[in-house]
């Protein structure tokens, strides 16, 4: 609770005041006169006297009550209203069996999952949407701005959900598609892969080519160490961690980022995955308007009903019960 008013609680420092009038003044008004014995009336007692400052107790309650009404308590309710022009942003993200490469932490993709909910977070006013490829491409979900299903999605994500392989131009051609009617400004993809394309049905070239036309940016990022990765492999024996050589085309990639207008990244573990995400979110910034309301309830009618009540009751008291006559 807050006061509309809050100087005039400086109000109650009278209340200790009037207590201390009140005894001194009383210890004035007290009458002595003498008495043989007190045999006969020492244990005799009167609820009158022991009640007889309940109507001071009340006129102070009522005061207590009016300062505090005069002071306006009351509560405050924020409403904030956002508006802005966000950005259409696809993940594009690898899913092939070498994403599951142990050179990060756990692995290549959980790594990629983390990041990416991570930049979801971060960005509140867009549109965001998840492809996924490996030897095809699929739309794991299309543009929305209810970022609980998308992380929701984004947590599904794993190894063996399509044909394995690296299909860049077709994971490129599909984010395009995602974002070719839409109406924002600024469209997005981020293309994150640890391979060399070797599959799908359509070239990275006239993907690219694809993109420009649509005016869509196109961030790349390479993800993998420098040499060679610890990866689960299938063998009669089980699966076998085994040492495979990193491979990254870097040049299509680069050449991707360039002719589009994006940029290209290299991730060799988590702590520079997680940078690069970072950067990106810098980079595509949304234009954001926060419009905050203040709305106040006032509360001092309760304490101006219980003011007028101790006042009545006190003024009933002095003239009924503690009257007194000349």
């Amino acid at each position: 609770m807050k006061f509309g008013q809050p100087q005039f609680l400086y109000l109650l420092a009278v209340i200790p005041v009037l207590i201390i009038w009140k005894i001194t003044a009383g210890n004035k008004q007290l009458a002595v006169f003498s008495m043989s014995t007190i045999t006969g009336i020492k244990n005799i007692s009167s609820w009158k006297n022991a009640l007889h400052n309940t109507p001071f107790i009340l006129r102070l309650l009522a005061l207590t009550c009016i300062i505090i009404a005069i002071a306006r308590p009351q509560t405050r309710d924020d409403e904030q209203l956002t508006e802005g022009e966000g950005v259409d942003i696809i993940l594009c993200i690898d899913v092939s069996g070498s994403m599951t490469a142990q050179d990060f932490t756990p692995n290549r993709m959980e790594a990629a999952k983390r990041v990416a909910a991570e930049f979801v977070d971060h960005r509140a006013t867009d549109r965001i949407g998840i492809v996924i490829f490996s030897g095809e491409s699929f739309t794991q979900c299309p543009l929305t701005t209810d970022h609980t299903v998308l992380k929701s999605q984004i947590e599904q994500i794993r190894n063996g959900l399509l044909e394995d392989g690296t299909a860049i131009g077709s994971g490129l051609a599909t984010s395009v598609d995602r974002l070719r009617n839409s109406k924002s400004k600024s469209k997005v993809v981020i293309l994150l892969t640890d391979g060399v394309n070797n599959g799908g049905l359509i070239d990275p070239s006239t993907a690219k080519e694809i993109a420009k036309a649509f005016k869509i940016k196109v961030y790349t990022i390479g993800v993998g160490t420098e040499g060679y990765a610890p990866t689960p492999v299938s063998t009669p024996m089980g699966v076998v961690l085994q040492n495979q050589k990193v491979e990254i085309d870097e040049k299509l990639l680069i050449q991707i980022a360039g002719e589009t207008g994006g940029k290209y990244f290299r991730a060799r573990d988590n702590a520079s995955l997680k940078q690069i995400y970072n950067e990106i979110n810098n980079l595509e910034k949304s234009k954001v308007e926060i419009t905050t309301y203040h709305h106040f309830a006032e509360k001092f009618y309760p304490f101006v009903i219980a003011a007028i009540a101790f006042l009545f009751l006190e003024i009933l008291l002095r003239f009924t019960v503690f009257r007194r006559f000349p």
